[in-house]
């Protein structure tokens, strides 16, 4: 029997990824999460449960990681019963957070020292397509290292993209998150202005379908959450696309470029959390456009 995957991290995006792999995969998959519920829930479909995290890494040969953040990548991996404490030659660890990008090259190197390998994997789309395995995987890595892990990632995802070296994925992820942000803001602040001037918000986004403002953002996140007012929780959260905008902000203030358009998203998120938003999908930046508090 081929040895397990192993996957840490069970929430919004990483349940249904490692179901998708435990029923596609056609190998055991072992997997670890703070909380009991999401374990419960895949051991129907033949996921293993272990009872942490090193657990997981002496388990596995390769270990798929979903955390919220770096601060989260960090602790798992640096811990004195973490990863890294844990690790033995030949394995391999991917991440498939949005997490630093500096942060993420030098795990790899701390890796790499044991004879392990690493891969920055982080993942773009919805809930949805995360149930669907049709996700979008950007990853920086080696080509031996994708391709021993493209057979997994094909069981999440419909579109893989090798970005480069280490850190890439997350430098490509960031950028994507970064352009989807100011796009959502001005898709707020159109249907804001429109509604003033007594258009139907069904209308604009109808037309703007049809024309040169057309795009993924507008059809999802538009259609989808903005216009009819629906901003659940359990989806990728305001608080999230702040840390992630974040990321893409300090990399471009490392990098020596100023971005004006990514600040303008920051304020929008910022305001949104202020006002008692910060658990809800992050589309509800909405709500803000106009407000001066």
């Amino acid at each position: 029997m081929a040895s397990p995957i192993g996957f840490i991290g069970l929430g919004v995006m990483g349940e249904p990824m490692c179901r998708n792999i435990a029923t596609r995969s056609g190998r055991p998959v072992v997997a670890y999460d703070m909380s009991s519920a999401p374990l419960a829930r895949l051991e129907a479909h033949g996921v293993a449960a272990a009872g942490s995290a090193a657990a997981v890494m002496r388990a596995a040969d390769i270990v798929m990681l979903c955390l919220p953040g770096g601060p989260q990548l960090e602790a798992v991996c640096r811990s004195p019963s973490g990863l890294l404490a844990t690790a033995r030659p030949g394995q391999v660890v991917v991440d498939h957070g949005t997490s630093p990008v500096a942060l993420t090259r030098t795990l790899a190197a701390e890796f790499a020292a044991l004879g392990v390998a690493y891969a920055d994997a982080p993942i773009a789309r919805t809930r949805a397509a995360a149930e669907a395995g049709t996700l979008s995987i950007t990853v920086g890595a080696d080509p031996t290292t994708l391709a021993a892990i493209r057979p997994i990632l094909a069981c999440c995802a419909e579109e893989i993209t090798h970005c480069g070296p280490v850190g890439a994925g997350q430098v490509v992820k960031q950028m994507n998150n970064m352009v989807l942000f100011q796009t959502v803001a001005a898709i707020s602040e159109a249907l804001a202005v429109a509604r003033a001037a007594g258009v139907d918000g069904a209308v604009l986004f109808d037309a703007l379908s049809k024309g040169s403002a057309d795009s993924f953002a507008l059809r999802n996140h538009g259609m989808k959450a903005v216009l009819p007012d629906s901003f659940p929780e359990r989806a990728f959260s305001t608080e999230y696309a702040l840390k992630d905008l974040a990321y893409a902000l300090d990399l471009a203030r490392e990098s020596g470029i100023a971005l004006p358009g990514a600040n303008v998203a920051r304020d929008y998120l910022t305001r949104a959390t202020e006002q008692g938003f910060g658990k809800l999908y992050w589309p509800v930046i909405a709500k803000t456009v106009g407000s001066t508090e």
